[in-house]
């Protein structure tokens, strides 16, 4: 496969979107067989309205990327609307809660965040470099310091100080940006959150080419806001590995094109996980079927990315095949049931 096919080549299509392209469209079909590599069958689900998923290649054993596509007989608008539907992310297997957090963020936002007992056993003998839990070293060092190990609430104080952090942290980010991230001081080799993420989006020269705007704006937040951009922000609790993981998201909604050919880039982008997701970014792409605005039907397309821990060495390349199987049944599963309910609402 060509080098060409990494992380957001889907957003190849926000330039071709300017005159953008029927289920028929030899320039759509070209892009899927190209540039994603798949076959004329799987070209022929996707307009046919079923959901194709697969891996794509990485360049590190840490990295795990995901290409889906689907049909769906529905306005674009629908599914902006259901993307910011946090809360229905609880109805989703793998989901053990979800919160939205305001803007500024509050503490009673993050009601649930906390947490597990495991966890917090784990913490009591977490120095840098060997530490159960995934967190930025001066973190490691507070917990050392401050948490009365002996006293029964330890649990409390530490969820307490996690709460905080996370609101803390949350309100330098949406101020400073991405340098604010901080750096993972949990392994040997520590992880810096930032220079994870921008290594991440190099991974194609499509997005910058093509969307400059928004890659700039992923990497540049808050400063060069695009014109049409939200922003919003969420946590959940997860357990989609081993352990149930905590995460905080950053979702980023441009809207672009014109009326009859709706174009819709969503960016999912992972601020802080305690276990496994080093670095994580979710990128969505709506794309109209005509130009003519009476027809409803889009392409929803999805690359997901991440860099995760534990990957490497004899037992990490089986989890990773594990993985990658698993995430690429996944996105097939969660393509077919959007589209299931966005059609159902009509």
């Amino acid at each position: 496969m060509r080098k060409t096919t990494r992380l957001v080549i889907s957003a190849w299509l926000v330039g071709a979107c300017t005159s953008c392209f029927s289920q028929s469209s030899p320039v759509l079909q070209n892009y899927f067989r190209k540039h994603i590599g798949l076959n004329d069958a799987e070209i022929k689900s996707i307009g046919a309205g079923t959901s194709v998923a697969k891996a794509l290649p990485s360049r590190t054993p840490a990295e795990i990327f995901v290409f889906g596509a689907v049909y769906v007989n529905a306005t674009p608008e629908s599914y902006v609307q259901l993307s910011r539907d946090f809360k229905r992310l609880r109805e989703i297997p793998g989901f053990l809660a979800v919160g939205v957090l305001s803007s500024p963020p509050r503490l009673t936002d993050l009601s649930g965040f906390s947490f597990e007992p495991d966890d917090i056993e784990g913490l009591r003998d977490c120095k840098p470099a060997d530490c159960e839990v995934q967190l930025p070293g001066g973190h490691i060092e507070d917990l050392r310091k401050s948490v009365d190990w002996s006293n029964s609430s330890h649990a409390e104080q530490i969820n307490k100080k996690l709460q905080q952090g996370v609101i803390d942290r949350l309100a330098m980010y949406q101020r400073d940006g991405n340098r604010v991230l901080g750096v993972y001081h949990d392994k040997s080799q520590p992880i810096d959150v930032s220079k994870q993420f921008k290594y991440m989006l190099s991974y194609s020269k499509a997005l910058p080419e093509q969307a400059p705007a928004f890659y700039r704006y992923l990497l540049d937040y808050p400063k060069g806001k695009p014109p049409n951009t939200e922003d919003a922000f969420y946590w959940a609790k997860v357990k989609f590995g081993l352990k149930p993981t905590l995460r905080v998201i950053q979702v980023i909604t441009t809207k672009g094109g014109t009326p009859g050919r709706a174009t819709y880039l969503i960016a999912e982008k992972q601020l802080y996980a305690s276990h496994y997701f080093q670095t994580a970014l979710d990128l969505t792409f709506c794309v109209s079927d005509s130009v003519d605005s009476q027809k409803k039907g889009f392409y929803l397309i999805k690359v997901l990315g991440s860099e995760q821990d534990g990957l490497t060495g004899f037992t990490g390349s089986m989890l990773r095949r594990v993985a990658v199987g698993k995430s690429v049944s996944s996105l097939q599963e969660s393509l077919t049931t959007i589209k299931n309910v966005l059609e159902n609402r009509r």
